[in-house]
């Protein structure tokens, strides 16, 4: 054996690099975060609009809220799919061909003359959307590298997490001083400088490139029962409080459908072979942990957004503005801690980090519960929301990063729209459980202090008599101060009663962070810095 024979054998075999994108991963990330941005800020911003909008069409407010049930539906049926769109047309051309739709479908929202027209618009600007959202932070997991992607996915969190802070105190301001169909109109500069960007800046990887072309062939089947399963359940969680949940035939037929639909959609596409949701990804028993968990983060996040300024606004007589004000220092918060909470990933095991959130966020919770009352200041409610949003702020990124634990690359599509997907039905499901525990145990605490509240109970009948004195020196008659008087009485129970259930609902939510504190310690190591690598050991 010659010198050259002995150095080739001796020689560590040839690996090849990982691909890495032409231009700076940071001035993609940005671009991409963007996008997700101005979709995840359309499914709050028009909250406060609808009266306006319809107003102008001379439609009842019940009418108009199909404008955010049929964003909702589309956005929700769209994501967990993006993955197989994003291996038929490939990600980047999937990606450009949603900011299109999106952007278009704003400017036709603003334009509508009818509200059957926006109805019609809104679900393609949520078909639209419903991409953006997961193929904005895959394409952040395969640009940055595995050390990095903690940071990115702060990037995308600040996003997904702070848009729906920001969206209705936006959208009350431009209502306010200009009319309804600007909040959609701000979106067309967004999305045409995006999509410029996008079109210059963003590649797909070899193996991106790889599946997009080796052929398509559509689950029919599989689009019909998630379009049914995933739309009559979204109709559902939408309506549902509306229509007196299961007392209505209407929400009855949708929870039918909704769970054949649902049930008959994992069946089949557990063994069909090219499924158009990859549901044998939830074999991984850590995805689907982290799925789990960022389900009831979306249920946290958004039950916790909509509780402290709906209690203000009914209760304190607080403007929408200055209700938005109070979640400011939270949103604030937010831009500090998601890069901390990705650095700290470098640093710490994901899981670790996720249980230090839930406990956090559970004690937040409890916290609530204890500071919340008819007396509460203006800068006691914007501690409450900053001691929330710190358990919030250590969730995101480390879920997000554990739900790629031992997965392969090529799934990154996959994964990013199942996650997002459980992530937006638990917003769903989050903000119509506040709606419901509100209404039910605000009946149950008025009918007990009711019957505390009679003639023949002797405070009761002490504190209208003396009320009843007071209004009678003012002028008026007695008859008119007794009536007066126990109509103040009345309206201040319903107010004891209303709070109480709130403090019951932020009980509910300290309970359920809780639980998923416990959860935490049963999900995979990984590497710190691995970027989804499995600890070894």
């Amino acid at each position: 054996m010659n010198s050259r024979e002995e150095s080739s054998v001796g020689a560590p075999p040839l690996v090849a690099a990982p691909w890495r994108p032409k231009v700076n991963p940071w001035l993609i990330g940005v671009v991409v975060a963007l996008a997700a941005f101005m979709e995840v800020l359309d499914t709050s911003i028009a909250n406060v609009a609808l009266p306006y909008i319809a107003g102008s069409f001379g439609a009842s407010n019940d009418e108009s809220t199909w404008i955010l049930t049929s964003y909702l539906v589309s956005n929700a049926i769209v994501l967990p799919i993006g993955g197989w769109f994003a291996s038929v047309l490939g990600r980047k051309r999937f990606f450009m061909t949603c900011l299109v739709v999106f952007t278009v479908s704003s400017l036709l929202c603003g334009i509508a003359p009818s509200l059957s027209l926006i109805l019609l618009f809104r679900v393609m600007q949520g078909a639209g959307g419903g991409g953006l959202q997961p193929m904005a932070q895959a394409i952040l997991a395969d640009t940055f590298p595995p050390q990095q992607r903690g940071l990115a996915f702060a990037l995308y969190g600040i996003t997904a997490v702070v848009a729906p802070t920001i969206g209705p105190t936006l959208g009350g301001w431009i209502t306010d001083n200009y009319t309804w169909r600007w909040i959609f109109f701000i979106n067309l500069p967004v999305g045409i400088l995006t999509l410029l960007l996008v079109y210059r800046l963003v590649e797909d990887p070899p193996w991106v490139k790889r599946a997009a072309g080796a052929g398509v062939k559509i689950d029919y089947i599989g689009v019909t029962l998630l379009t049914l399963g995933v739309g009559a359940l979204q109709v559902m969680l939408d309506k549902g409080q509306e229509d007196d949940w299961f007392g209505s035939h209407f929400i009855l037929t949708c929870a039918v459908i909704a769970g054949v639909g649902l049930v008959s959609l994992v069946i089949w596409e557990w063994f069909y072979k090219a499924p158009i949701v990859d549901v044998r990804l939830f074999k991984n028993f850590n995805f689907l942990g982290a799925n789990v968990m960022m389900f009831t983060l979306g249920i946290m996040l958004f039950a916790s957004l909509v509780l402290l300024p709906q209690f203000l606004q009914t209760l304190m007589g607080y403007t929408a503005e200055s209700a938005g004000l109070v979640l400011s220092g939270g949103g604030l918060l937010l831009l500090f801690l998601m890069p901390v909470a990705g650095t700290l990933t470098s640093k710490v095991q994901a899981r670790y980090l996720i249980g230090f959130g839930w406990l956090t966020l559970s004690i937040a919770m409890y916290y609530s519960t204890q500071r919340l009352d008819l007396d509460i200041s203006f800068g006691a409610a914007s501690f409450i929301r900053v001691v929330q949003v710190f358990g919030l702020g250590f969730l995101f990124v480390p879920i997000t990063l554990v739900a790629y634990v031992g997965m392969p690359t090529e799934k990154s599509n996959s994964v990013s729209g199942l996650i997002n997907f459980m992530r937006n039905i638990g917003s769903s499901i989050g903000t119509s459980m506040v709606a419901t525990l509100v209404a039910r145990r605000a009946q149950f605490h008025q009918v007990y202090l009711v019957a505390h509240a009679t003639p023949g109970q002797p405070t009761f009948a002490q504190t209208a008599k003396a009320l009843a004195a007071r209004l009678a020196t003012s002028g008026l008659d007695a008859s008119l101060a007794t009536r007066q008087a126990y109509g103040r009485l009345y309206g201040a129970l319903i107010g004891q009663a209303t709070t109480l259930a709130y403090i019951d609902t932020f009980w509910v939510l300290s309970i359920g962070a809780g639980i998923m504190f416990l959860l935490s310690f049963v999900l995979k190591k990984n590497e710190p810095g691995g970027g989804g690598e499995v600890a070894a050991g």
